[in-house]
């Protein structure tokens, strides 16, 4: 009798053993990167798209490296205290590291690094959850933008609709989402069939650090929350 696939025995320690080099080699690359360039700075980002971000990291290649992954290994690697930071005054730029963070490591002149986050932007249809930045309605009627062929698939959606002589026909009034609360995913979808885009991908500066100084960007932040985080 064949044994069953689904009593196959995984070592543990070979999971565990990966997943700690992994997080080590991370630590080795942010550690060397920080001895190879200038300047180091946090940045968080809204609505992350990775393609997007890819092209963007793509286009400063030449001049910088891009981290994002773990927080806390990311800490670890510049060091959390004034006693393990590898650099004097990295431990604040650790500080800085919390929820949808990342590290940009660069040589690029502190203007051009700014103007290149100020500027990069993206537009996107936005996904389940996402908070709608605008009421959209539906009056009643016929929707010449879809085919008929769409009917049921509006349906699905929620919406009260019909075919009417081979149109799309809304049966009443429908409100496809509310200004300020979370999309549905029929929400979602039916924004998408719309062409409406909710979402923007943005990067923000929070902090920078060279040799010679540290910089904080995001207002409301000042040298005692990074003290005291």
């Amino acid at each position: 009798m064949p044994k069953s696939k689904r009593n196959k025995i995984v070592s543990l320690s070979k999971t565990k053993k990966k997943g700690k080099e992994h997080k080590e080699s991370i630590v080795n690359a942010i550690r060397e990167a920080a001895e190879d360039y200038n300047s180091i700075y946090v940045f968080s980002f809204e609505n992350m798209r990775n393609l997007k971000f890819k092209e963007f990291r793509e286009k400063l290649k030449p001049t910088s490296r891009f981290f994002l992954g773990s927080n806390k290994v990311m800490q670890v690697a510049l060091g959390r205290s004034v006693s393990d930071e590898i650099r004097p005054g990295l431990y604040k730029v650790s500080k800085l590291l919390r929820g949808d963070a990342g590290l940009f490591l660069t040589n690029m002149p502190r203007d051009e690094v700014e103007s290149c986050f100020n500027k990069f932007e993206e537009n996107d249809f936005a996904r389940t959850g996402t908070i709608a930045t605008e009421k959209v309605e539906l009056l009643e009627g016929p929707l010449d933008q879809f085919t008929h062929e769409m009917e049921p698939f509006l349906r699905k959606q929620g919406m009260p609709v019909r075919l009417n002589k081979g149109v799309v026909e809304l049966v009443s009034d429908f409100v496809v989402c509310e200004e300020g609360k979370p999309l549905s995913p029929e929400s979602a979808r039916i924004l998408r069939l719309l062409g409406i885009k909710m979402a923007t991908f943005r990067l923000n500066l929070i902090c920078r650090w060279s040799p010679e100084d540290f910089e904080l960007y995001k207002e409301g932040l000042d040298e005692s929350d990074v003290e005291s985080a």
